[in-house]
């Protein structure tokens, strides 16, 4: 039998992910604040661009979203107003969504302000940006004397 030594706070640790994950499970309808939906992005680049790709089901018009891009940061914010009525014979009902989110992300390339562009279908918001060569690393020399 191994011994494994005594970590007092390794519990809290357990703790603390744990009502993390609570959190972090909660359907869109019952998150709060900046929490809402938590909308998952992933980020790919080509040789000629950066592609940001949101799941954001329930925007309604171009002014629920808006994005920003400052240094190697994109920030998709927005306002989600979402409403679903069902009719029957005996029975009404609706259901409302609403609440803000927002997300930042870095981005691993240098992008050009200019030429980016968005688009929103099937609730997936797609962001291309297109790489700036003149930011992108490179390997510097150094002189010895």
């Amino acid at each position: 039998m191994a011994l494994i030594p005594y970590e007092p706070f390794r519990s809290l640790d357990h703790w603390r992910r744990d009502f993390d994950r609570f959190f972090d499970n909660f359907p869109p309808s019952l998150a709060v604040g900046e929490r809402f939906g938590a909308h998952r992005i992933d980020v790919y680049e080509t040789d000629q661009e950066v592609v940001a790709s949101c799941e954001i089901p329930g925007l309604e018009k171009k002014e629920d979203v808006h994005i920003e891009i400052e240094g190697d940061m994109l920030t998709i914010a927005g306002v989600i107003n979402r409403t679903n009525e069902v009719k029957e014979d005996q029975m009404h009902r609706r259901e409302r969504f609403t609440g803000r989110f927002s997300r930042s992300i870095h981005l691993p390339a240098q992008v050009k302000r200019e030429g980016v562009k968005a688009s929103y279908k099937n609730g997936i918001l797609e962001v291309r940006m297109p790489k700036d060569q003149a930011g992108t690393r490179r390997r510097i020399d150094v002189d010895f004397h």
